[in-house]
């Protein structure tokens, strides 16, 4: 994973979390608070926020304690110069530890189709001996060159730095290694080990939510006499694990050891989303992030992608089980492109209380509580507030929340929903008012009101008399300071729901100073709601409004009743000298350019007060309520 430095969260959410793996240049990437960090090594150090970052107290506290750690390079500088590589915290903006929908995969998918083979082969090396086994050639080093768009000024781009990870081969073709190495890439290199030759990658696939990028190289020479590495089954506890890859301290490829030590549903911090995880104790640093693990019999069992830093722990690293890279495959290979782990969208209440399942005519000690459905999930058509899920696909649900997981272990319900691909219906049995029922559910990826990541890397902007707007997204909360952002757009960033499909929090970026808007100069970070008295669903909305407004003023209604009011001609007419003065080449982004199309027909949704469905800070933080 490419480094970064750590990013604006709430203090209260800062996370001891630490990813260690690839290694970018210097660069920023979001910090996880509740998360590992992912691992890769940066290059060249980003520029320094235009605000100052602090999750906390103090920025400092931040990146030391959950960071990406990646290996950068510094022109100019010998080896032995180089200053420790951070984690990459900052570029993975997605870490900060929200509650989301969860998924996690159990018993690995066998796949017959030639290099995606999950099935247990014959072993490719003696147990335990490691010395010039033929599979490490298969592991290589990846050169990412990454381009961050620069999310408080959208209209441009950061500067450009590099970071260095690792991939493997799959064989047809293929390598994979973590999404947040070759994230903004602009440019992926890979080189083989004992080899002076960088070969260009082409990016196939990101997994954002499962932290894997496929990538493919076309060049014959790369390939000659390469092996693709076996997948073998998922390990279990105490089982010896080998972890390979090119982290820091030197150019050649590196072989650390350690055992399993607990496989359950883990936060993935480069996506904010809990998916199957092996935790190990073998050390994972800057560089290693995309590299495989191997068991004993030298069958790949998993990704290197992050760890866990705190001060009170030790050697506490994660591996991407074959089970979500048998998912991401498969998902690739079916719709020929990547599509996400699909979530049941509800909030659920433990029922560990007997006189809570009396209450609910809940007979044996089974089953959790729908205490919310997400408006924008399929789910929100079949289950209602109260209804209690007994059984998924007829597994019963404890009433933990957890589900049998191979012979004598219990998992989250969640992973059960990880095993589905965008689009499966599951069969959920339900209890409601004291009746049983079958109900079927549609799963899909959940729909974020505040994203994570950008799609197409670069955020939308609109520019009117010099006010800019764009949408709230964690990169810009991020690269702002939480000062400037507030603590009550702050909260509903953080627990609001999206209640239609493409519903966004439009904000006031900054207003590009001018006569045309004087009074408004020091106005920024404010999200608006109406403009002249319709409610604003997102930002193509708001240009569409813009556009076709006949009134004498636009007038602009933000969060406590605050009036921004412009003369409409004038504001058009001052539009091309605000932009010539900021060297701003076009007053909106291309996407904006296209019609408007209003997907929303429900009168009835229309009615409501968008993005104001707060979750409590209770739902978000207590053990006995989850999201699905």
């Amino acid at each position: 994973m490419a480094m970064a430095a750590a990013s604006c969260y709430f203090s209260s959410l800062s996370s001891a979390i630490t990813y260690r793996g690839s290694l970018p240049g210097l660069g920023r990437l979001p910090t996880p608070r509740d998360l590992p960090f992912p691992l890769n090594l940066k290059s060249r150090q980003k520029r320094a926020s235009k605000k100052g970052f602090s999750s906390s107290s103090s920025a400092k506290t931040s990146r030391d304690k959950g960071k990406t750690i990646s290996q950068k390079k510094y022109p100019g500088r010998s080896k032995d110069e180089r200053p420790y590589p951070f984690v990459d915290g900052d570029r993975n903006r997605g870490y900060a530890g929200r509650s989301e929908s969860r998924a996690f995969g159990f018993g690995l998918q066998r796949k017959e189709k030639k290099g995606f083979d999950f099935t247990e082969q014959q072993s490719q090396t003696e147990s335990g001996n490691f010395q010039d086994a033929a599979f490490l050639n298969a592991v290589v080093k990846v050169y990412c060159t990454h381009t961050e768009p620069d999310y408080s000024l959208p209209w441009q781009k950061q500067r450009q730095y590099t970071s260095t990870g690792s991939a493997f081969m799959i064989g047809d073709g293929k390598l994979l290694t973590n999404a947040h190495c070759v994230e903004h890439y602009t440019q992926v290199k890979v080189k083989r080990r004992g080899d002076d030759t960088k070969y260009v990658a082409k990016v196939l696939a990101k997994g954002i939510d499962c932290d894997i990028a496929l990538l493919s190289v076309e060049s014959e020479g790369f390939w000659r006499g390469a092996e693709a590495l076996q997948f073998g089954r998922l390990p279990h506890l105490q089982d010896a694990v080998t972890v390979v890859g090119y982290p820091l301290g030197g150019d050649t490829i590196s072989v650390t050891k350690g055992v399993v030590s607990r496989i359950e549903v883990t936060s993935y911090a480069h996506g904010s989303s809990d998916l199957l995880g092996i935790q190990i104790d073998a050390a994972i640093n800057p560089g290693n992030s995309g590299g495989p693990a191997f068991n004993d019999r030298g069958e790949c069992i998993g990704v290197a992608f992050q760890v866990y830093r705190s001060e009170e722990a030790e050697n506490i690293g994660y591996v991407i089980p074959t089970t979500v890279v048998s998912h991401f495959l498969n998902d690739y290979e079916r719709n020929g492109k990547y599509t996400g782990f699909p979530c049941l969208g509800v909030l659920l209440q433990k029922l560990e209380n007997p006189a809570l399942r009396e209450c609910l005519k809940v007979q044996s000690n089974e089953g959790v509580l729908v205490r919310r459905v997400e408006p924008t999930s399929d789910a929100n058509n079949v289950l209602k507030e109260g209804d209690v899920i007994t059984s998924f696909d007829d597994v019963h649900v404890g009433c933990e929340g957890t589900v049998p997981f191979r012979s004598s272990e219990r998992i989250a319900f969640r992973y059960l929903i990880s095993q589905k691909f965008a689009g499966d219906v599951a069969q959920l049995g339900i209890i409601r008012a004291g009746e049983f029922m079958k109900v079927p559910v549609i799963l899909n990826p959940r729909v974020h009101l505040v994203p994570y990541h950008i799609e197409g890397g670069q955020p939308s902007y609109l520019i009117t008399a010099g006010l800019v707007f764009t949408p709230l997204s964690e990169p810009l909360i991020d690269e702002e300071c939480e000062d400037s952002i507030g603590l009550k757009l702050l909260a509903k960033a953080r627990y609001s729901l999206a209640r239609f499909k493409g519903e966004q929090m439009v904000i006031l970026s900054q207003v590009l100073a001018n006569e045309v808007n004087i009074g408004y100069e020091d106005m920024s970070n404010q999200q608006v709601l109406k403009f002249n008295g319709t409610r604003i669903k997102n930002i193509h909305h708001l240009a569409h409004l813009i556009d076709s407004c006949k009134d004498k003023y636009l007038v602009f209604e933000f969060e406590d009743n605050y009036l921004a009011v412009l003369e409409r001609e004038a504001s058009m007419a001052a539009s091309s000298c605000i932009l010539k003065d900021y060297g701003i080449p076009a007053e909106r982004s291309s996407d904006l350019l296209e019609p408007y199309v209003d997907l929303l027909t429900d009168n009835e949704k229309e009615e409501q007060d968008f993005g104001d469905s707060p979750v409590s800070s209770l739902e978000i933080g207590n053990d006995g309520i989850l999201w699905a």
